[in-house]
């Protein structure tokens, strides 16, 4: 086999397949890969998806020859007509197809360990370019690729990530050249409660775009990530610094909207401050119909802290299970500022725990009104210090308003658990 020489400090992650490209499933791999380039040093730069087209992947693949050092590529190896990833490479490379002894083998070995005799269809899949190697796959019928396409290494893995996982972490990474002392480490810090211009403008010079660690935000769902990263000639101790010191930069200047470093959830980090204060919660849910109570259970060891919740859809129920007054529903309507408080405090009641939070709304598309369009919700917070209520205008169809009434409701308790932070929020209720 041609070997490339070349060290690796520039990646691009290519995803193949018309589901992709169709939106019909989520490309998770690109994530993944990226992430463990990123431990390694080596830097992606860009992202791309093809559909099953063998002249898109081929224009695509020598596009990228000439912009990266390495290509991972993810997908098109199958045994159907659709898979070309292995005639791409080939072309991309101006080599031919051959087929591969010992793959051809070990396809043979996976279907007699399952007592079944291979299909002539997937002898296929044992094909490589004649100067590529073949990367063995112990959890699949279909084994990579490493090719170089010029000077560049081109890694192929299968699409199921029970394939590409062990495939990548076993046999590929062990091939990757990142630059000798070179790297590249991040983290994440989650904020609520506070948008992404804001967030822009409280850190100020922070983000500018020529430091080293560089801070980027990003807004999903009603969270804003703040992303840092650091990237050089260094120790890993020294990055560490680095990060623990701009992060300490982020964290003076956000206050308690920053609420996580890593990947916790808005949910853990309310149980989490709810286990240090030994208090319970519960929640009454209408139009979220349960998801807030899962949302909180979905976090190992909620049990700690959380008792269980009500919903209450229907009108009936909200006076039945939370003990909202009949004359407070007839007067305000069941989405308002009234029942809100009243889901907050009779959810306390009836299930004996410090905090309670509440959620009623409209999540469409019908229900809406000019008094109360579709989106209005509003979230009544109650504990120890009184009840807070807050009001929030969604946009968009029906379950990403769920959606996102659930994280503004686990946002608004994490703002209220924080003493400091309450006296503001009673002045929004006010408003």
């Amino acid at each position: 086999m041609t070997q490339s020489q070349k060290v690796h400090r520039r990646a691009a992650v290519l995803s193949i397949g018309d589901e992709l490209t169709l939106g019909q499933t989520l490309d998770t791999n690109s994530k993944w890969v990226s992430e463990r380039l990123m431990d390694l040093g080596i830097k992606p730069v860009e992202h791309v998806t093809v559909p099953d087209d063998l002249d898109a992947h081929i224009r695509v693949l020598l596009r990228l020859a000439h912009e990266v050092d390495v290509i991972i590529s993810t997908g098109g190896l199958g045994p159907t007509a659709d898979d070309l990833t292995r005639q791409a490479v080939a072309a991309a490379s101006g080599d031919v197809l051959v087929e591969d002894v010992i793959s051809l083998e070990e396809i043979k070995a996976i279907f007699t360990n399952r007592k079944r005799e291979m299909p002539e269809v997937n002898r296929v899949q044992a094909l490589r370019p004649s100067r590529a190697r073949a990367i063995s796959n112990p959890h699949g019928t279909a084994p990579g690729i490493h090719a170089v396409i010029g000077d560049v290494d081109v890694f192929c893995a299968p699409g199921p990530p029970g394939e590409l996982f062990p495939m990548f972490r076993e046999r590929i990474s062990p091939l990757l050249r990142p630059e000798p002392g070179r790297l590249v480490r991040t983290r994440i810090i989650g904020c609520c409660g506070i948008g992404e211009s804001e967030i822009a403008t409280r850190l100020g010079s922070l983000m500018d775009r020529e430091r080293n660690p560089l801070v980027g935000t990003t807004a999903s769902g009603g969270v804003v990530t703040c992303r840092v990263r650091v990237e050089g000639m260094m120790s890993g101790l020294e990055a560490e610094g680095l990060l623990d010191e701009a992060e300490r930069g982020i964290r003076g200047k956000l206050g308690v909207h920053a609420f996580a470093t890593g990947h916790n959830s808005l949910a853990r980090a309310c149980v989490e401050e709810l286990k240090k204060r030994k208090q319970m919660l519960g929640v009454v849910e209408s139009c979220t119909g349960g998801m807030l109570g899962a949302a909180v259970t979905e976090v190992a060891g909620s049990s700690a802290v959380f008792v269980g919740g009500l919903q209450t859809y229907s009108n009936g129920l909200k006076e039945k299970l939370a003990g909202v007054k009949r004359e407070t529903l007839e007067k305000f309507g069941a989405v308002s500022r009234e029942v809100a408080r009243e889901m907050a405090v009779g959810g306390c009641a009836a299930l004996g725990c410090e905090w309670c939070v509440s959620v009623t709304g409209i999540a469409g598309p019908d229900g809406g009104s000019v008094e109360k369009p579709v989106g209005t919700v509003w979230i009544g917070i109650a504990g120890p210090h009184g009840v807070v209520t807050r009001r929030f205008a969604m946009s968009g169809e029906r379950q990403p308003v769920r959606q996102w009434s659930v994280t503004a409701a686990l946002g608004a308790l994490w703002m209220d658990l924080h003493q400091s932070d309450v006296k503001m929020l009673r002045e929004q209720e006010r408003r």
